[in-house]
């Protein structure tokens, strides 16, 4: 168990430090997922002395079902979909459509919130460390894959404190690399694994992208 995110993000550094060489480490940038994986990677950049930036993306809901994903949005209307379970579920282009320019409306007003002005352009080339406070069914973490992919990194490596094992096959077939450090098989909710595990709002989010 960890003490706090704070904690987690530092371990997983370490590990990070293990698992990478120095070639990659001298050209990573850390990606994180709001909100948890904000202090997760704001703990990281302090131990790697890398670049960190806030990977904001909206994942895009099947039709009549707010929890299954069928694709999301990021920077620069960047639009990924999982086509086969589009055509599974007959997704028109008319959703399609009007859904994407809502969650792009979202995600704008969420980069505002943070007041994060930069550009994923800086990935080109880049080893693309992707970071959140855990990883569930890795919806989240696949949409952020996605997304990162778009901007030519040369390696995409998921870390994270805590990867249900269940997630981490996939996550291993669409990252180059994946780390971390608990990968539990019994998996209820990610609080289980943190002392403290209080939600983590816009404002703390802001303070640990500046530090």
């Amino acid at each position: 168990m960890f003490k706090d995110r704070q904690e987690a993000g530092e371990k997983l550094a370490f590990k990070i430090q293990e698992e990478l060489g120095k070639e990659e480490l001298e050209k990573a940038v850390i990606l994180g997922i709001p909100r948890g994986g904000i202090i997760i990677g704001g703990a990281m950049r302090r131990i790697l002395q890398v670049p960190f930036f806030p990977l904001i993306t909206k994942k895009i809901p099947s039709p009549g079902n707010e929890e299954l994903a069928i694709g999301a949005v990021g920077e620069g209307g960047v639009v990924v979909w999982e086509e086969e379970l589009c055509q599974r579920l007959g997704v028109t282009l008319d959703y399609r459509q009007k859904i994407v320019k809502e969650k792009i409306e979202e995600l704008e007003r969420k980069k505002k919130d943070f007041g994060y002005e930069g550009s994923l352009s800086v990935l080109a080339g880049k080893v693309a460390i992707l970071t959140d406070d855990g990883v569930a069914t890795g919806a989240t973490m696949k949409a952020g894959i996605a997304v990162a992919a778009s901007f030519s990194p040369k390696e995409i490596v998921v870390a994270a404190p805590v990867i249900a094992y269940e997630a981490l096959a996939e996550l291993k077939n669409r990252a180059d690399k994946v780390v971390c450090l608990l990968a539990p098989e019994i998996f209820f909710s990610l609080s289980q694994f943190y002392a403290n595990f209080t939600p983590v709002t816009d404002e703390e989010s802001k303070k640990f992208l500046k530090i």
